[in-house]
């Protein structure tokens, strides 16, 4: 275990910021899980992954890769070795809290066409007013046609955002506690102004709706069916006059789904299948047909299964995931000497220290937690510390200060031996979120070393 700072490993610091740089543009593009899937396939793709259908027979080494519904990615480099003897499993989640529309989402009220949202995950809401907002997600007509819409992340785009009660006026909101200062239902979208016709009814509506008509070629009826995600807009950016942070909205967990995703990509040949598995919905539980709880992970082990010749594919499934090893690749709470008295100062998660592990998680006595098993963490350090890879441990804040929970606990469902392992994050769940980018670089080290161990 190392408790030096991990950048005095660093005589040259350009591995680090080079990485940085491919970090910043993954997590600019995607914005939602429909589109870091995107960008994962294509990078998947790129890297000679097929899905399964392109291969006649599978043999050691091939690398294949599931997409489900767009937004839950499963890719797997086949080991040497049966996957009934395990795999190493790099798992982490694409979908980060945000504003959803909701189904019948517009508006006109006093000359403003306002979008109607649901929060989704857990938010401080009052953190999403006054901040430049853009529009990601899709529209399905009832022909079964999918319109993707991207509304400000070009620099000529509009932003659209959440208003304020003005500083002046606001003495009743902030006697409110900071749970009331904004409402749910107020965190409702401004989307324009100018009325189509001052004879029409709701005439600002019918210009927004003929607007988003003219680019997309949808009527309001079709945002039933839809998904638009509000998120901050703009990119990544360099934070700290020494560059040595990213600011950037979704860094809790696409850090880890972009450093698991590259540590698989960069593994040839392992001795036991490397996988890479991307899920949705951790935030609200992980449930759901894309989410860690779904079936579809077991499905695929299976499939894959059948696909090289295993006669009881039920038994051989069950073996190759209790047999399994697991990353789950999530964030920690990162130590802030602004607010350090929630933290055990000796069991935080600290910038610069690299990879975090976290036995357990969970709240009010681990409840909702994996708790990792003393022999596996042991060889999890073994592997660590071979391989050079900065690493340290945490828990998430102290005793009944709070908490929260990862997919640890669902695959440790399967009697998997799994651990939490992630990064350090400041602002976690606030619309521009904080990492360091040594951290950034350990963690995909400690993925690769991991994916390759025996």
């Amino acid at each position: 275990m190392y408790r030096k700072n991990a950048w005095n490993k660093y005589s040259d610091k350009k591995p680090v910021m080079d990485f940085a740089e491919g970090y910043k543009d993954f997590i600019s593009f995607g914005k939602t899980e429909r589109l870091v899937a995107q960008e994962s396939v294509e990078a998947l793709r790129k890297a000679g992954f097929k899905e399964l259908g392109e291969f006649s027979a599978l043999h050691p080494g091939d690398k294949i890769y599931f997409v489900n519904k767009n937004k839950n990615i499963a890719a797997f480099i086949l080991g040497k070795k049966p996957l009934t003897e395990g795999m190493r499993i790099l798992g982490a989640h694409i979908d980060s809290p945000r504003l959803d529309f909701k189904e019948n989402p517009f508006y006109e009220d006093h000359d403003f066409v306002l979008g109607d949202t649901h929060y989704y995950g857990g938010v401080k809401k009052y953190q999403w007013v006054t901040i430049p907002l853009a529009l990601h997600g899709v529209v399905v007509k009832k022909d079964g046609t999918r319109v993707d819409v991207n509304i400000g992340e070009d620099p000529s785009d509009p932003v659209v955002g959440i208003t304020d009660l003005l500083i002046h006026l606001s003495a009743d909101q902030l006697s409110k506690p900071a749970a009331k200062v904004i409402e749910g239902e107020g965190l409702d979208v401004s989307l324009g102004s100018i009325p189509l016709d001052d004879e029409d009814k709701e005439p600002v509506k019918r210009n927004v709706l003929r607007i988003l008509n003219e680019k997309y070629g949808v009527e309001e009826e079709d945002f039933i069916s839809a998904e638009i995600e509000v998120t901050p807009a703009g990119k990544a950016r360099d934070y700290g006059l020494d560059r040595s942070m990213v600011a950037g909205y979704g860094h809790d967990d696409r850090v880890c789904a972009y450093t698991s995703l590259k540590a698989l990509l960069d593994t040839e040949n392992p001795e036991f299948t490397s996988v890479c598995c991307l899920v949705d919905k951790e935030e609200i539980g992980s449930v759901g047909a894309t989410g860690a709880q779904s079936l579809f992970f077991e499905n695929v082990i299976a499939e894959l299964l059948t696909r090289l010749g295993e006669q009881n594919v039920f038994l051989a499934t069950r073996k190759a995931m209790e047999n399994a090893r697991m990353l789950s690749s999530d964030v920690s709470a990162g130590f802030d000497p602004l607010y350090a008295s929630v933290n055990d100062p000796k069991n935080a998660a600290y910038f610069g220290q690299g990879l975090v592990f976290n036995k357990y998680t969970g709240r009010g006595g681990k409840s909702g937690s994996n708790d990792a098993n003393p022999e596996y963490y042991a060889w999890v350090r073994k592997t660590m510390d071979e391989a050079g890879v900065h690493w340290q441990n945490a828990e998430l804040g102290r005793v009944d200060q709070g908490g929260g929970g990862t997919i640890a606990y669902i695959l440790g469902n399967y009697n998997m031996n799994v651990i939490d392992a992630g990064i350090a994050v400041h602002n976690m769940h606030a619309p521009m979120e904080i990492v360091s980018k040594v951290d950034v670089y350990e963690a995909y080290l400690g993925y690769k070393a991991f994916l390759i161990a025996e």
